[in-house]
């Protein structure tokens, strides 16, 4: 069979279609069996049982082809209407998961217009205009996207004007953390055997980290961070204090020699008191902007960790010093590839231009 560039068969192979659909009407009229005709065919015998069901309901109109589909049922209207009802996702449309699969998106379709597709049609429609089977990523159910739409448009807007105004860098502020269990990460295994990395059952511990990502139109970026461990010893702090991130914002401004735009997420450990009343006092050179709760997305920095953490997958470290060395290792390299920071900005969709 010939079949054309799109995937369908061409005049050619629908008249070769054809003519094979005739020589087993001709067969199931003399007789021979399923297996024989199959054979003498060279198709499967499931498609022989096929077209003999249909000989024998509608007689040889019943065996030959209807042609090609044809064009789609839905208007451009109902397209853009479908595909405005598929963005709000299936929960909208009573579902109990979030996944769109074919089935539902068929049956979605039906409702709508009340045109029945079938499952391999409502494939081919979707591709036809742009969808494809994808892995979703994650984001929180109370997080506010006006509140986002605003920072993009509006707040973060304000902060690089601030910034340009004053030639100040802009610092975007994070934290993370990594206990002695790795982050798991892909690796080549046997097909049907699925891989086993051994980890190191013992062992306690944790790795703080915090990190800013500064960006200046014409400066190279920069990658400013401080480590701290937790072995879980009587009176020792298990993360950063309000005091630390205070070091960390003056370090920052020794090491950029300029004034900051310190963007960060609404910790509960980023709005006491003390940090207030030191932003306050330190106005002349500090402007600070939040970003909304649950907008991870936004802050260049959680795009480092994602590199830190990868580099570090399926590490069975001995212990709590190994793995500081392995994240610092990471975080020291990634300090000489400004490059790195830079797609890190790039990835939240901001623009930091002058």
């Amino acid at each position: 069979m010939r079949y054309a560039q799109g995937g369908g068969l061409t005049d050619a192979g629908r008249a070769a279609r054809e003519r094979l659909r005739l020589q087993a009407v001709e067969r199931f009229e003399g007789g021979q069996k399923n297996g024989e005709i199959a054979a003498g065919l060279r198709v499967s015998e499931r498609s022989v049982e096929r077209w003999r069901r249909a000989w024998r309901e509608r007689g040889e109109a019943g065996v030959l082809s209807k042609g090609s589909p044809g064009r789609p049922r839905l208007s451009d209207k109902q397209i853009a209407r479908l595909e405005r009802e598929l963005e709000r996702g299936p929960l909208v449309h009573g579902w109990a998961d979030q996944r769109w699969t074919l089935a539902r998106v068929k049956t979605l379709i039906g409702r709508l217009f009340h045109v029945s597709y079938t499952v391999e049609g409502t494939w081919r429609l979707l591709k036809r205009h742009g969808w494809s089977w994808q892995q979703p990523a994650r984001r929180a159910i109370e997080r506010d996207d006006a509140a986002v739409e605003f920072v993009e448009e509006g707040d973060l807007a304000v902060g690089k004007s601030t910034a340009a105004a004053l030639g100040a860098w802009v610092v975007f502020e994070d934290e993370a953390g990594q206990s002695m269990t790795p982050p798991r990460a892909r690796t080549w295994g046997r097909i049907g055997r699925t891989p086993v990395v051994r980890v190191r059952g013992r062992g306690s511990g944790r790795v703080s980290m915090a990190g800013m990502a500064c960006y200046k139109p014409g400066e190279r970026s920069r990658l400013i961070y401080a480590i701290r461990e937790y072995r879980g010893r009587k009176g020792e702090p298990k993360g950063f204090g309000w005091r630390d991130f205070r070091d960390l914002v003056v370090r920052a401004r020794v090491q950029l020699g300029g004034p900051l735009v310190l963007v960060w997420d609404n910790a509960r450990i980023h709005l006491v008191p003390p940090l207030r009343a030191f932003f306050e006092a330190n106005a002349h050179w500090l402007t600070v902007f939040q970003l909304p709760t649950y907008a991870p997305d936004l802050n260049p920095q959680e795009g480092i960790w994602s590199l830190v953490k990868r580099d570090i997958g399926n590490l069975a470290a001995a212990d709590l010093g190994q793995l500081t060395r392995a994240v610092k290792r990471k975080l020291k390299m990634i300090q000489y590839r400004p490059h790195l920071v830079d797609g890190c900005l790039v990835g939240t969709g901001l623009i930091m231009d002058g």
